[in-house]
Formats: C-alpha cells, structure tokens, sequence
C-alpha cells in the first residue's frame, strides 16, 4: 500500500507538536532515566487521533531509559500538548526511537565493503 503524501496542514501540525513536545520534554522532564533526547520527527494521522513521536538519544546506552521514561510522562506531554494546541483532538502518543541515523552509518559501511572503499571521487 503506497504512502500518502503529507499535506502542507499535516506537515504544519507535526512541526507544531514537535516543538511543544521537544519544549517540554527539554523543560520540565526531570526523569533520572532520561537522557539527551531529540525529538526527530511527529507523523500525526489525519484526524490528529494519534501521534508517533519519533526520537534519538546522544548515546545509544541511554535510548532504553529514555524510552521508559517517554513512555512514563505520556499522559503530563498529551495534557501540554492540549493546552498548547488547543485543537479539536489530543493525539495519543506512542514513542518510538528514530534508527535513521543508524540506518545510514550501516548502509555506508555495507556500501564501503563492496565497493572496497572507492568513491565517486576516487574513480
């Protein structure tokens, strides 16, 4: 089934809950379990219903702690978000950490290793 392509009022939204999220997180999670995180990216549905708030952390050992301690303040980040937003729905929120950093670093690798590291600018 083929993706269907954001909206200009979709990818408007998922900036907007992107940034409270990363303002409140930054300013009033104190969660000893919490690492440095980044919010990467939000994909709301298009009812606003729910919200997968993709993530990173500075170090790869903090990634399960912070997971945890997302998960743990869902309820005080969905009642910010509301305040905040003040739309019609409060999405639910999930969160799930971003691999697309990882993703790219593996691919390189894989890419080096056939390759035996000859490049564009090597050839």
């Amino acid at each position: 089934m083929a993706k269907r392509a954001r909206t200009t009022r979709m990818r408007r939204v998922d900036t907007a809950l992107r940034q409270v999220l990363a303002e409140v997180i930054a300013r009033e999670l104190s969660d000893p379990r919490l690492g440095f995180v980044t919010i990467t990216h939000v994909e709301s549905t298009q009812d606003v219903r729910e919200a997968k708030v993709f993530f990173t952390t500075l170090r790869t050992r903090e990634r399960r702690g912070s997971q945890e301690a997302l998960d743990s303040a869902r309820g005080l980040l969905q009642s910010r978000l509301a305040a905040e937003l003040r739309s019609r729905h409060t999405p639910q929120l999930t969160f799930h950490y971003d691999t697309t950093q990882q993703d790219a670093v593996e691919l390189t690798r894989f890419i080096d290793e056939v390759t035996g590291g000859i490049g564009p600018e090597d050839g």
